[in-house]
């Protein structure tokens, strides 16, 4: 197991035992040291997986204090600032998630993702679109651009493009994202919009304008989205320093 999948998997049990197992209840975690016993790790990756979770702002360090529990961070249910999955989001929100169509096809860019991502507009990109249903009904549409010249491995199936985009991405192009700059914005249904999510057009909708980097800085997917409203509370946390 690497170093990363270690110290996330320290990171997602630490906070099941905060959010449903043993310090539901509690204001603090235990010292690191009986932490660590009871977890059966280092110390050093427990601090490493503790790191995480601060800047995730999940809990909080104080010397002489200890490590405060935030329960007002780990109550919200979707928050914009950490990757999450659209089924995921969708289940977290109380809801039933399910996907109501999809398409993949390589075409041409076109001007828009070819200015994004740094490519021609006659370069070829693999476009993959999603239609995401709450309880059955349109809550989410998603444009997933990636530039043809990333896939490394062409023996793909359609199947493999109808799991998460960032699966694709690990596997078949050798990609995981660094960072990425959205840009959030309202925007109303034009008329197609308006037909996929059975809305009258004019409909407000929420819009983020998604850019994935990796490690090097160059960008890698974008990720045009529509949200409709009343589905999912979008929440985001500031760290103040």
């Amino acid at each position: 197991m690497g170093e990363q999948t270690q110290i996330n998997s320290v990171r997602s049990r630490l906070l099941r035992e905060m959010k449903e197992g043993a310090y539901r209840y509690s204001g603090k975690l235990p010292p690191e040291g009986t932490l660590a016993e009871r977890l059966n790790i280092s110390r050093t990756q427990l601090r490493d997986s503790l790191a995480q979770l601060e800047r995730e702002g999940f809990i909080s360090r104080h010397q002489g204090v200890g490590t405060v529990i935030n329960r007002h961070v780990l109550a919200v249910t979707v928050r914009m600032d950490m990757e999450i999955e659209f089924m995921e989001m969708i289940q977290a929100s109380g809801h039933e998630p399910g996907q109501l169509s999809f398409f993949c096809d390589l075409v041409p860019a076109g001007e828009t993702a070819a200015q994004h991502l740094a490519i021609s507009p006659d370069d070829t990109v693999l476009k993959v679109c999603r239609l995401i249903g709450a309880d059955g009904k349109p809550a989410i549409y998603c444009e997933d651009y990636i530039p043809a010249a990333l896939i490394k491995k062409k023996d793909y199936t359609e199947q493999d493009l109808q799991k998460p985009i960032f699966s694709f991405l690990k596997q078949f192009c050798s990609l995981e994202a660094h960072m990425d700059l959205t840009e959030v914005r309202p925007a109303i249904a034009d008329e197609t919009l308006a037909k996929m999510f059975c809305v009258p057009q004019g409909t407000p909708l929420l819009y983020l304008d998604e850019l994935d980097y990796d490690k090097e800085g160059m960008p890698m997917l974008y990720s045009p989205q529509y949200y409709i409203g009343g589905v999912i509370q979008h929440t985001m946390l500031r760290m103040k320093f």
